[in-house]
């Protein structure tokens, strides 16, 4: 792969009015604020990152988790062009310089398609139709549509959300730039390659645009015609997900102390396990002179030299390993290639999130009441699309708002439009949703 075409602002949908600019913005940052200002990135403010949405302490929502990727991934992003453009000087005053705002803009959008309730959400999908009512729908609908359904993915369903075209909608979707759409599929193959992981980068609905971007973009095509389609990862995925491993693993510690799940003593030498001895004292001595006596504050400086350090060994690995990212044979991702002092304390890290933090009472019961909440409503809205003529499916129907196209004569529209509408709630919402169809609640009471 080379760089020249990997970056490119052609529009999803709008190929035929490429050579047209509308102001002094880069098209990339076009991408960007038109994320900004989209609808889908205002409800993830109200979507589960990790903790039960706030009460009293306010944690991470996926909202405020992708504004701080975003901010890790333009650091990524201009740390990398910066780095090499000395190694490739023809780069220089190309779109290259832009990598900054295409890898933040994938930040802003990756976590876009995930549903309400966290992974919990993704799993109850998933389950509906591998072992619910939904398994019998397996004759009706295309063997690559069953694997795509049995393997609900967010990655997935981001592209989807990004470049279908909804009902009334434009063509392209969100109109995005090839180059933003390409690094935010973290997975480019299709749900046929899923394997144990369960991951894929694009529904068949979708496979036709996502081969139109990579062919375009130059991206390495690993299946032989007539395989399931596999790519080799857009070289911008790899920063992307760096900004991600590092804002959830650091950022999920330092709520967890602030919910006193992890002591500040446990919190504290995760965070400064990335250093040296003698970088270690120098981060205890800052805290002392500048006057830092509150704990949460002390745990605040730890957390920002940590997303320092990560960032930049991150950005150093990604130049080092340029040839084999562009080659398409770079193993693992980039946290995978930092400095062994570094890398052993973020997978220390990750050791204790899965012990303490991610399994959790508070994690526990969002996950268990969201399941449940999610279940119920793939298991009546499924049979509102598929079971049109009963009366109480009519009415559900009428709940969907009209970019979904519930009354579809396609069978697989409709089923998709369930998906859809049911992903992009946010927990309050699906809530809402899941005690009204219950009768749990009345608007007269």
């Amino acid at each position: 792969m080379n760089w020249q075409q990997l970056i490119s602002n052609k529009r999803l949908g709008q190929e035929l009015r490429h050579p047209e600019r509308h102001d002094d913005r880069s098209e990339f940052k076009r991408d960007y604020d038109r994320l900004i200002f989209s609808a889908p990135f205002r409800r993830m403010q109200n979507k589960t990152q990790v903790f039960p949405l706030p009460g009293s302490i306010f944690v991470h929502n996926r909202l405020t988790h992708s504004l701080e990727v975003a901010s890790v991934g333009m650091s990524l992003g201009n740390d990398v062009a910066r780095a090499l453009k000395r190694v490739h000087p023809e780069l220089a005053g190309t779109l290259f310089e832009e990598l900054g705002t295409i890898v933040s803009t994938a930040c802003l959008a990756h976590d876009m398609g995930n549903p309400p309730f966290g992974h919990s959400g993704e799993k109850a999908i998933q389950a509906f139709f591998r072992e619910g009512r939904g398994l019998a729908l397996k004759p009706c609908v295309s063997a690559q549509m069953w694997e795509d359904l049995t393997h609900f993915e967010g990655n997935a369903n981001a592209f989807r959300l990004l470049t279908h075209r909804f009902h009334g909608r434009r063509d392209g979707g969100f109109v995005m730039t090839y180059s933003t759409l390409a690094s935010i599929v973290k997975y480019p193959y299709s749900s046929e390659c899923a394997g144990k992981k369960g991951k894929f980068g694009f529904f068949c609905f979708e496979q036709e645009a996502f081969q139109r971007i990579a062919d375009d973009l130059g991206m390495l095509r690993l299946s032989a015609e007539g395989e399931p389609l596999r790519y080799a990862r857009h070289p911008l995925v790899y920063l992307v997900e760096a900004a991600d491993d590092i804002c959830y693993e650091i950022m999920d510690i330092e709520d967890a102390h602030k919910l006193r799940i992890l002591s500040y003593g446990e919190a504290s030498g995760l965070l400064l396990g990335f250093f040296s001895d003698e970088s270690r004292k120098n981060i205890l001595d800052r805290i002392e002179e500048e006057g830092i006596t509150d704990n949460n504050e002390k745990i605040v400086y730890m957390r920002a030299c940590a997303i320092g350090l990560l960032e930049s060994e991150c950005a150093k690995a990604f130049v080092q390993h340029e040839q084999e990212i562009l080659a398409g044979t770079l193993q693992g991702s980039l946290i995978d290639h930092v400095a062994p002092l570094v890398r052993d304390a973020y997978r220390h890290c990750t050791e204790v999130s899965v012990q303490r933090i991610y399994n959790s009472k508070p994690v526990l019961d969002v996950e268990l009441s969201g399941y449940k909440i999610m279940e119920t409503l793939m298991d009546t809205l499924i049979e509102a699309a598929t079971a049109p003529g009963k009366f109480h499916s009519e009415q559900l129907r009428k709940r969907f708002s009209s970019q979904y196209d519930i009354n579809s004569d396609d069978f697989a529209t409709r089923v998709m439009a369930v998906i859809d509408y049911i992903s992009g709630m946010t927990d309050i919402f699906a809530l809402d949703i899941y005690q009204k169809i219950q009768g749990i609640s009345l608007p007269i009471v």
